[in-house]
């Protein structure tokens, strides 16, 4: 892989959410070895957090690269698919 990951990946999670699992498998697979997690369900200070950083999105995950916000799993899915997540992964 030419691109290497350098941006910080934050994602909002609960613990039985299987948008969350394929969200995190992916950015696995795009070579992303940490991802800070922030479990909304264990600490409702940070779901506000995330209602506040997302726009109000309520869902999880709420996926973070950088100081940029992906969204879901279905955007960094669409993402990915258009060509859009290493570089942004990267820094570009």
């Amino acid at each position: 892989m030419s691109d290497t990951i350098t941006r910080k990946v934050v994602m909002y999670a609960t613990a039985v959410c299987p948008y969350c699992v394929r969200a995190e498998q992916l950015l696995r697979q795009r070579g992303v070895t940490e991802i800070e997690k922030v479990r909304v369900d264990l600490d409702p200070g940070r779901r506000e957090e995330m209602l506040e950083r997302s726009g109000g999105r309520r869902t999880v995950p709420q996926i973070f690269i950088g100081d940029t916000h992906v969204g879901g799993c279905d955007d960094l899915v669409a993402l990915d698919r258009a060509g859009g997540l290493l570089p942004l992964l990267a820094g570009n």
